[in-house]
């Protein structure tokens, strides 16, 4: 790729993303603080359903929350939002665009992000404060946060941009359920039955969970090496999937 290539695209994912801010802007602070809130009510709510609140309990519940809202958004709110595009001509117009065909991707990713780092920050004070629990974090929270991030939205972008607009909400409202109840983020995976700790072994939450974790404690539950391989391997997936449905200039 040239110079005057990569300025070209950064450039257009610069503009989208400015005019992803600019549309959002009247509804922004309260997209805010609806992820804020998601946050803080995983926190304090699951707190309810555990009688007594261990300090590993409380360490899950600190990074969870967090980790939780992440993984929701990029799963479902990206591709809820893509759906939506779809139906109202949007995504359509801007496929038709002389831009990279994964800049309104990363354009939207980052938009989200940006939604969720307040909430993603308030959410880890007040879980520090309220389960008087001591984290270590790492530089790699950086990293680990932007590969979670991109990996989750473009699966969801992709499914939401391959998927029948009907079907994608059909699908996230299933993962979202799947997520609370049956993924091991907020609770150790040796909790759920064999067959499901097997299913979780192959799909990414698992590791994103423990990525996230362990850049925020500096304890890892498996191996880092193994848990960076396979959400980069679903990322890579996931981009390819994305950049697949954004050729098809729906």
């Amino acid at each position: 790729m040239s110079a005057d290539t990569r300025t070209s695209a950064a450039r257009s994912y610069a503009l989208l993303l400015r005019w992803q801010l600019l549309r959002s802007r009247k509804v922004l602070p309260l997209l805010v603080t609806i992820q804020t809130a998601l946050g803080i009510g995983i926190v304090y709510g699951f707190g309810f359903l555990v009688p007594h609140i261990t300090p590993t309990v409380a360490l899950f519940f600190t990074t969870g929350a967090p980790t939780l809202s992440m993984i929701l958004v990029g799963l479902t709110v990206v591709a809820q939002e893509t759906a939506q595009s779809r139906l109202v001509g949007r995504f359509g117009y801007v496929s038709a665009l002389p831009v990279p065909r994964l800049a309104p991707m990363l354009a939207e990713v980052t938009f989200w992000l940006m939604v969720q780092l307040p909430g993603w920050v308030v959410t880890l004070l007040l879980a520090v404060w309220h389960f008087h629990i001591h984290l270590q974090v790492s530089v790699l929270v950086i990293p680990v946060v932007a590969l979670v991030s991109l990996t989750t939205a473009s699966v969801g972008y992709g499914v939401a941009a391959s998927a029948p607009p009907a079907a994608t909400n059909q699908i996230t409202q299933f993962v979202s359920i799947a997520l609370l109840l049956f993924s091991p983020i907020n609770f150790p995976l040796d909790r759920l039955p064999e067959w499901l700790q097997d299913v979780h072994r192959v799909l990414p939450v698992t590791y994103m969970a423990d990525l996230i974790r362990g850049s925020l404690t500096g304890h890892y539950d498996g191996s880092p090496l193994v848990a960076s391989a396979v959400v980069s391997a679903y990322c890579v997936a996931g981009l390819a999937l994305a950049a697949r449905a954004a050729r098809r200039r729906i």
